[in-house]
């Protein structure tokens, strides 16, 4: 058969490494120049690992928005690599994609991966990197911010840029208290720890989440992470908004942290069958559990519906939930999906709330898991379900 022909053979470690990267046929100076930045690499993925700042400096000083290892000392690593992707070259320059993949120690059980561009020069038959940066529009990591500082708690690693210690502190003590509530709720079938990333202001926010500031102005904190568990992206990185987070009293910071802790730990069960109004109802639930807060004073927005006589039709929908959105609308979601988790643990308990939540994320596909926990673990239909959530919601917000 006519035209070219890849090598095949194992333990060609170098031709499989160019075939990913340059295809079949690619040129040799290509390829030995893609060799030779991988092995730089590896040489500068070995110097972070091993806090080795001359070793560091020898590949290039860069190292993200920082200088040297400085930005990085605090953050306690058990796994640093790259994994280059593409190279583009013109002369003595280059650019590089690459997948960085790291680990927090004691916190990760499988690696972060992130996609960086490296600049690099070539001066005397060595490559130098020059800058480390987030490829594209995805988020920053912590350390591209400034120096890290942590903070360990019995139960979770604070990690902050620009927060003096005593803040930081307070956060660990905030979500030592959270993981406890969470697992008296949900069970201890989770880690049972949290890393919480506490940037310098809602900017910094935004920049790991690789998003535009203005769409979590009002939001003091997130749960990074997709539905399963992705390794890509653990569940146990609560970023917060130090912004919003600062104007809350000693209640909603516990609340705040409860509710976020509690994504982590039913991250493994929250799936794409599973809607917003349950997901965040059941933070919301577990974050007030025993808080001793009346109906109304959790739910202000709906109360005031109620009142008025505009008693909400349906169960919130996702598009409800839209940070962006009316700030009343996602308030009423927010308090509308909090409401239906309190009716299933009043009326049916809380055994079979957190069966419910896990019968609906099993399903996989949001076509027919909420209509089938439903059937299967309280005995209704969505029709009735939603006729006695109504009713709750007048006896309740009276």
């Amino acid at each position: 058969m006519a035209g070219r022909r890849c090598a095949s053979r194992a333990g060609l470690s170098l031709v499989l490494l160019l075939a990913v990267l340059v295809g079949c046929g690619g040129r040799a100076p290509s390829d030995r120049a893609a060799a030779e930045v991988q092995r730089v690499l590896d040489r500068r993925a070995s110097a972070v690992l091993d806090r080795d700042e001359a070793a560091f400096r020898a590949t290039g000083a860069a190292a993200g928005a920082g200088t040297g290892l400085a930005n990085l000392r605090d953050v306690p690593l058990a796994g640093w690599s790259y994994r280059l992707t593409d190279l583009r070259r013109s002369g003595d320059r280059a650019t590089a994609d690459a997948e960085l993949r790291y680990r927090v120690e004691g916190y990760d059980t499988a690696p972060v991966e992130v996609d960086r561009t490296l600049r690099l020069t070539r001066a005397g038959g060595t490559w130098r990197v020059t800058s480390d940066e987030p490829a594209g529009k995805g988020g920053a990591q912590l350390w591209d911010q400034g120096a890290v500082t942590a903070v360990r708690g019995e139960r979770s690693l604070v990690l902050g840029v620009g927060q003096p210690g005593e803040r930081l502190r307070s956060f660990a003590d905030l979500a030592d208290r959270a993981v406890p509530a969470v697992s008296e709720a949900w069970g201890t079938d989770w880690a049972r720890h949290v890393v919480v990333l506490v940037p310098k202001s809602l900017e910094g926010m935004a920049g790991l989440l690789g998003a535009p500031a203005s769409g979590y102005r009002g939001i003091a904190a997130v749960t990074t992470g997709e539905a399963g568990g992705s390794a890509k992206a653990p569940a146990d990185r609560i970023i917060v908004n130090p912004d919003a987070y600062g104007v809350l009293g000693d209640l909603g910071k516990q609340v705040v942290l409860t509710h976020e802790t509690t994504h982590v730990a039913t991250r493994a069960h929250t799936t794409a069958a599973t809607p917003l109004w349950l997901s965040e109802g059941y933070a919301d639930w577990a974050g007030y559990r025993g808080s001793g807060r009346a109906p109304g004073q959790v739910a202000p927005e709906l109360e005031r519906a109620v009142a008025g006589g505009q008693v909400p039709a349906t169960l919130p929908d996702d598009g409800d939930f839209g940070f962006a959105s009316d700030p009343g609308r996602l308030a009423r979601a927010y308090e509308g999906g909090w409401m239906a988790c309190r009716l299933i643990a009043d009326h049916w308990g809380e055994v079979r709330l957190n069966d419910f939540y896990r019968a609906v994320g099993d399903h996989r596909e949001r076509a027919g898991a909420v209509e089938g926990a439903l059937r299967d673990v309280l005995q209704t239909t969505p029709e009735r379900f939603t006729q006695l959530w109504r009713q709750y919601l007048r006896d309740q917000l009276h």
